[in-house]
């Protein structure tokens, strides 16, 4: 499971992974995008300024070309624009034009002229600028992008008299230059490619063994304290895992150092609390003390019953802590034991002024293999924290119900409730919290463990109309 889970987070995009990818293949991904534009925007300037100045250089010569003929009259000069464009050798190519100055097609090497004139600028600035003009867009009447160059026709008299122009598509320019654009685009591809798949190798030699190290992290942060991580990394990686490695024979030598002095320290209670408890109930069993002084006994037997309760605690936390707590398992009758339970404390809440409802119900509630005495300690464990957290509401409500193949077992008292940012902390051990009532914060953690000894389920919440409600959720079967 860790595995899977170790390799779903390495396929995912996320933490380092994500960071690496923006940081590194988006920043290149960019400057490719950047420098396939620059590529792709030099080869268009090229490739067009290049095709221009052909077009120019054909216009300029042949209009000199034209030169001697304009000395004509009109109509030997048309006649000779007409022949020329006939025999014009690369018709293939580039489409020759004789235009006059009122924008009527005079001859094409294409042959006769049936559209309309050709209407794009640089016919008409070149009329007006004398000079060469040049024209690059779409022809309005095909819808294809062409270069066009007009160069004036001046009359021997200084008068313009038309207009040689030379038209060419730019449809196997455009191609060369997609083309470009699409190996420049394949080129940055590969690299990029290239990068993430070389990038990735360094990153997954991060990556896995910092997965290792956040989960065996996790492991010592749950209480598997001595727990070691394996590396053969001899840098930051490896010295984060020595580091965390000896923090964590730290911490185990620290909890065995805990946990011996409680346990010897409970062992060491447990006698004087004995024959206090003993003295205490054997003193009010006689006749011989008066009213004050039966009151101090009774308050000392008390108070002595609540601190072996305490030792008892602090043992089965240690025992837990050891994995020496076992479970007695036989068949018992759930609900017999949770009702005596509740109506032998209920009886002693009465003299507190604490009402113990017991929410009574005529389901068949099957016996289920546990172990009596750790529920009847869990079920006491837990009632003790709703008088002491919440017996200001002077009532606590308690039922058992069976559901789901599981016996369900539900305290509930009338308090203040329990903040919600401790919820999901009052069950770890020797956390108190905001609560100022007295106890050493194990109760719970260790009626916890019991309960997930059974193959249960404790949960605590808030209910909707206050206090606390506690379920104890036990399988039916095993």
């Amino acid at each position: 499971m860790i595995f899977k889970k170790r390799k779903w987070r390495l396929l995912k995009i996320t933490g380092l992974r994500r960071r690496w990818f923006l940081n590194t293949v988006a920043v290149i991904g960019m400057l490719g995008l950047v420098a396939v534009l620059v590529v792709t925007t030099a080869f268009s300037v090229y490739y067009y300024s290049a095709m221009e100045s052909d077009m120019r250089y054909r216009a300029r010569s042949t209009t000199e070309f034209f030169a001697d003929y304009l000395n004509q009259s009109y109509n030997a000069y048309y006649q000779s624009c007409i022949t020329y464009a006939q025999t014009f050798e690369d018709r293939n190519n580039i489409e020759l034009q004789f235009i006059n100055t009122s924008g009527r097609m005079v001859a094409s090497s294409y042959g006769d002229w049936v559209g309309k004139p050709p209407s794009t600028p640089d016919i008409t600035d070149a009329v007006t600028t004398r000079d060469i003009c040049v024209y690059v867009g779409e022809n309005s009447q095909t819808g294809e992008r062409i270069m066009a160059v007009s160069s004036p026709m001046i009359y021997s008299n200084g008068e313009v008299i038309g207009v040689l122009r030379f038209v060419t598509s730019t449809q196997i320019m455009d191609r060369q230059i997609a083309i470009v654009a699409g190996i420049s685009l394949g080129a940055l591809s590969v690299f990029i490619l290239l990068v993430i798949l070389s990038s990735n190798y360094y990153i997954r030699t991060i990556l896995i063994p910092l997965g290792e190290i956040v989960d065996k992290a996790q492991m010592v942060a749950n209480g598997s304290y001595g727990t070691q991580i394996q590396t053969q990394f001899d840098d930051e990686i490896g010295d984060l895992a020595r580091t965390i490695n000896e923090m964590s024979l730290k911490i185990s030598e620290n909890e065995k150092i805990q946990r011996d002095f409680i346990s010897s320290l409970s062992h060491e209670l447990r006698t004087p609390l004995t024959a206090i408890t003993g003295w205490s109930e054997t003193l009010l069993d006689s006749d011989v003390l008066d009213h004050d002084t039966r009151r101090g006994v009774r308050i000392i037997h008390r108070e002595a019953d609540r601190l072996t309760g305490m030792v008892v605690d602090l043992l089965d936390f240690t025992r837990l802590q050891d994995g020496r707590m076992t479970l007695n398992v036989e068949m018992v009758d759930i609900r017999s034991e949770f009702e005596d339970t509740v109506f032998m404390y209920g009886s002693r809440l009465a003299e507190e002024g604490i009402h113990l409802k017991y929410l009574e119900n005529d389901q068949d509630i099957p016996e289920i293999p546990c172990d009596p005495q750790r529920l009847r300690q869990v079920f006491l464990n837990i009632l003790n924290n709703a008088v002491k957290h919440g017996g200001e509401g002077k009532m606590i409500d308690a039922g058992i119900v069976y559901k789901d193949d599981s016996v369900i077992v539900t305290i509930r008292d009338y308090g203040p409730g329990i903040p919600e940012d401790e919820l999901e902390l009052v069950k770890k051990k020797f956390y108190k919290g905001s609560s100022k009532a007295r106890g050493t914060g194990i109760g719970l953690a260790v009626s916890d463990e019991i309960v997930q000894m059974h193959g249960g389920e404790l949960t605590l919440e808030n209910a909707l109309t206050g206090g606390t409600l506690v379920t104890i959720r036990l399988p039916a079967s095993q």
